[in-house]
């Protein structure tokens, strides 16, 4: 009798716990998740590959949450459209600051003129090929290695960037470390907490920081350079049909970019033989009175009566120059309320052209940069028509989407490049 008393007990016990009220939090939280999400500790799975992983590799490993058969998108924390959820003519559906991966798995064909001469928009020219076996997304086939750089493309997956066990982490000092005090929670959105002098905040996005390299990689990759000063809105997967999604970045960007693309901005001041210089970009590549002025000006094409308090484009976004993390927090939104252009401090960046992941255009560029003109006629595309110099293969819902959705209408009938955003005039 005794043990029925006590097993009932435990049984209204239990009970009673699952009853409770549960905080869910981010499967990630700033930091690592279960280990036990990612690993399998007796290797059960049949995919299981390198590490123990539930999967081939890791790339496959984080697909296995971030793309979801099915998804009606886009969702919170999927970066990625399997290629059964679009089929030709249909774009990708998830619309994170970053891209959806989905845009390597699309491939376009169309007449450049009434003459008939074939061109081609190669879907593994769309942005960074992650190698994910489970997934079907393989190796860029053109380069061995990242440009202007030498991290093998072969080696290429969600781990070359995220550290998948989240062990940097940003102190009350604002220094970058991967040791110290526990990481309470994200440091990546609006609504995160900051760090107290007891508690540290993960890193925007799990980067990986100084000396980072995932384990397996064999050679001398690891970073130079710890993660940027950057802040997202908590609503950031979403279409800007109305209202524009703000990530404000703040410093460092580029910087952390060179991680892999080493000299990519080291000749920006002078052309060789075989490269022309690169745009300038980073801490040292300050927009200036001129070139603030003139983006804070510019509307559309043919109309520059814009003022700062209203100019942001989240086509052409910038770096405030700043890590001052309460500023940034203020201004990342996702309701148009905070659309300040930038001021002469404000700088360029390598994601003010291209998304990080993938997009619907060539090298991963926010808009099209291989055509005269972004809108033409009002339209994106010219689906329609014979041959597309403009919409380049595109449908008209593929070339929208690749513009999160914005309405052909915000800019001119005829809307030529957004490199104006910024260089009014003729550009350089």
């Amino acid at each position: 009798m005794k043990d029925v008393c006590t097993i009932l007990r435990a049984l209204a016990l239990i009970l009673c716990i699952i009853a409770m009220p549960v905080t869910v939090f981010a499967f990630h939280g700033g930091g690592v998740g279960a280990c036990d999400a990612c690993h399998s500790m007796h290797a059960a799975s049949p995919l299981s590959g390198q590490s123990l992983l539930k999967a081939s590799d890791p790339s496959s490993v984080c697909l296995h949450c971030h793309e979801q058969l099915g998804d009606p998108g886009p969702t919170k924390f999927h970066v990625s459209t399997p290629a059964a959820d679009m089929p030709p003519g249909f774009p990708p559906k998830q619309l994170t600051p970053a891209g959806d991966f989905g845009w390597l798995r699309k491939t376009y064909t169309w007449l450049s003129s009434a003459t008939g001469v074939p061109r081609y928009s190669y879907g593994d020219r769309h942005g960074h090929n992650i190698t994910a076996m489970d997934y079907q997304y393989s190796a860029d086939m053109l380069n061995v290695a990242a440009p202007e750089g030498t991290y093998p493309t072969a080696s290429l997956s969600c781990i070359s960037c995220h550290d998948p066990h989240g062990s940097y982490r940003r102190g009350s000092s604002g220094a970058i470390t991967t040791s110290g005090t526990p990481i309470q929670g994200s440091g990546s959105y609006a609504s995160s907490a900051s760090p107290q002098a007891s508690t540290s905040v993960g890193v925007y996005r799990l980067l990986g920081g100084r000396n980072y390299q995932p384990r397996g990689l064999i050679g001398n990759f690891g970073f130079l350079s710890d993660p940027p000063a950057a802040v997202a809105p908590d609503a950031y997967n979403r279409a800007e049909t109305g209202a524009q999604t703000r990530v404000a970045y703040g410093s460092g960007m580029s910087e952390w970019c060179e991680n892999c693309h080493t000299t990519m901005h080291t000749i920006a001041s002078a052309a060789t033989p075989t490269m022309p210089p690169a745009h300038p970009v980073g801490n040292l590549a300050k927009l200036g009175a001129t070139i603030s002025g003139g983006y804070n000006a510019y509307v559309k094409t043919g109309v520059l009566t814009g003022t700062a308090n209203s100019a942001f484009l989240s086509l052409v976004p910038f770096e405030e120059g700043t890590s001052d993390y309460p500023t940034l927090k203020a201004h990342a939104k996702s309701d148009d309320s905070y659309l300040f252009g930038p001021s002469a401090n404000a700088q360029v960046m390598c994601l003010t052209c291209h998304r990080a992941h993938a997009s619907g255009w060539d090298y991963a560029t926010r808009w099209n940069t291989n055509t005269d003109y972004v809108v033409y006629n009002g339209f994106y595309s010219q689906d329609s028509q014979q041959y597309q110099p403009y919409g380049q293969g595109r449908t008209e819902a593929e070339a929208q989407k690749a513009y999160y959705d914005m309405q052909a209408s915000r800019f001119a009938t005829s809307q030529d490049t957004l490199c104006h955003k910024c260089h009014t005039g003729a550009l350089p």
